[in-house]
């Protein structure tokens, strides 16, 4: 691996950062714009039957990629070979998974009672073809650090995939909307990369670096197998349990704070795994970087996710429309639990650059077993979609601290100290969210209210934060202005 300098790591990141942030920050703006419309041309049954069938995809997604591309990211040297024989074996498992799911399309369906879901699940399932080629071409980028590509092909994909969702919507399209949406994402986003990236796969295999990057991405399958299953796994017990169009609500519920949550933790992590594999034989290195993007994550993740709880029984039915009401409690909960979003993914981040999928399996093993006990206890107890809801979110939250604990040994960073040094952002948004609060209650109508609470909010955050001297609002500020052109930090 080549030598990288403190200096140039540190360059390098910022960049990135800021690239990640325009990708992330233009594709939620288009994809809410998006949403927001079709959540108002479509019913909570039919966001219901599409948060069914991407359960299938969601875990097929992480059997395509079966580790591989982390493994490509995290190796110290790899050749356009290396790229080749993993692609080749990505594809030829998403067709092998495309054909099991094409073939029990029709034993799903019967399953939850919703037959019609057949044929929009065979042709949604197509997008693990797609990103047999898309998860090598995103394990190249975050190599070379160069998110600007990402950047360009995201907002792409969400422009045109907006367009058609919506258009199909207007024209009465009902659940194939949502699934021309998804997939047209997927393939727009693919080729636009590849437009930009010149790697092109070719007949080439190389059995010995299949075995090893396998021997490393194995884990990390069944790691990310356990752990999309245990994300999911609320939405299977729901769709089957109750009526499709509640499903639908509690998955809007989770989505709006899922999408915001990882739209703003996700333009720390990804880099700060790459960054973490350059420098993985330096404990010290790689403990200021997890604390650095820990802190950093938390002060922005935190404080979102408390604002869009505090504004969601005004702005859920005001944008999405009065049928979509009833997911205020469901968003609000989940709020709670993606607040802590930075922990799980900082940690796990880790775990991974360091090349440390033994423990990142062990963990899922642990964390499964706990969110099935939960849930198990939730439905036979309560039989109540507000109880399923709340033991999901629980499980959720205890399962990121468990994410923490190895850390103490493997870069000597314990949960306790993690905990102090997120504290503060939690701290500064709970006396924000209490000086606006009060304002709920203002005659000013939905958009009024809504935008008065979230500036009185923010001002008090941020103006806490300056006084106080917090130090990830500074190293916000120097990092803004380096990617602006100022001076370089030393």
């Amino acid at each position: 691996m080549d030598s990288v300098t403190e200096t140039d790591l540190r360059s390098r990141t910022i960049r990135s950062l800021v690239w990640r942030l325009f990708e992330q920050g233009g594709s939620a703006i288009i994809q809410l714009v998006v949403q927001v419309v079709m959540a108002r041309l479509l019913t909570p049954s039919e966001f219901g039957a599409l948060a069914i069938m991407l359960v299938f995809v969601n875990v097929g997604n992480v059997v395509v990629q079966s580790g591989l591309n982390t493994a490509i990211i995290q190796a110290p040297d790899v050749t356009d070979e290396d790229f080749d024989t993993v692609f080749w074996m990505s594809l030829a498992i998403s067709l092998v998974l495309y054909l099991a799911v094409f073939a029990g399309a029709p034993v799903i369906g019967d399953f939850y009672g919703l037959p019609f879901l057949v044929t929009p699940l065979r042709v949604l399932v197509l997008v693990l073809v797609v990103n047999a080629y898309n998860a090598i071409q995103e394990a190249i980028v975050a190599r070379e650090f160069d998110f600007q590509k990402t950047f360009r092909s995201t907002v792409v994909a969400a422009v045109v995939s907006g367009t058609l969702g919506v258009g199909c919507a207007l024209m009465g399209g009902g659940l194939w909307a949502l699934v021309i949406q998804q997939l047209s994402y997927q393939v727009t986003k693919c080729l636009a990369l590849a437009m930009q990236i010149p790697w092109k796969p070719r007949p080439a295999f190389r059995r010995g670096r299949a075995r090893t990057l396998f021997g490393f991405g194995w884990k990390l399958l069944a790691s990310g197998v356990l752990d999309q299953l245990s994300q999911s796994i609320s939405d299977l017990i729901i769709g089957r349990v109750f009526a499709s169009g509640e499903l639908g609500l509690v998955s809007q519920g989770k989505k709006y704070p899922q999408q915001l949550g990882t739209l703003l933790d996700s333009v720390i992590q990804p880099v700060m795994l790459s960054a973490v594999s350059r420098v993985q034989d330096d404990t010290d290195r790689v403990r200021r970087l997890m604390r650095r993007a820990l802190k950093t994550s938390t002060f922005i993740v935190a404080p979102s996710m408390c604002a869009f709880a505090l504004v969601a029984p005004v702005l859920v039915p005001a944008l999405l429309g009065p049928q979509w009401t009833s997911a205020v409690p469901f968003l609000r909960v989940y709020c709670l639990a993606y607040a802590l979003l930075p922990i799980h993914t900082t940690n796990l981040q880790v775990l991974n650059g360091m090349g440390r999928s033994d423990i990142f399996l062990g963990l899922e093993v642990v964390k499964v077993a706990m969110g099935l006990f939960a849930l198990v206890v939730a439905v036979c107890g309560f039989r109540n979609v507000y109880a399923i809801v709340l033991a999901a979110a629980l499980s959720n939250v205890i399962c990121t601290f468990i994410n923490a604990f190895p850390n103490k040994k493997v870069v000597g960073y314990p949960y306790l100290r993690q905990l102090r040094d997120i504290a503060p952002a939690f701290g500064l948004a709970a006396l924000a969210a209490a000086a606006a609060w009060p304002l709920g209650s203002c005659a000013l109508g939905a958009a009024g209210t809504a935008a008065l609470q979230l500036l009185v909010f923010s001002a008090t955050y941020l103006l806490m934060a300056w006084l106080l001297r917090v130090e990830e609002l500074s190293y916000l500020l120097r990092a803004a202005q380096q990617a602006m052109g100022g001076r370089e930090d030393s």
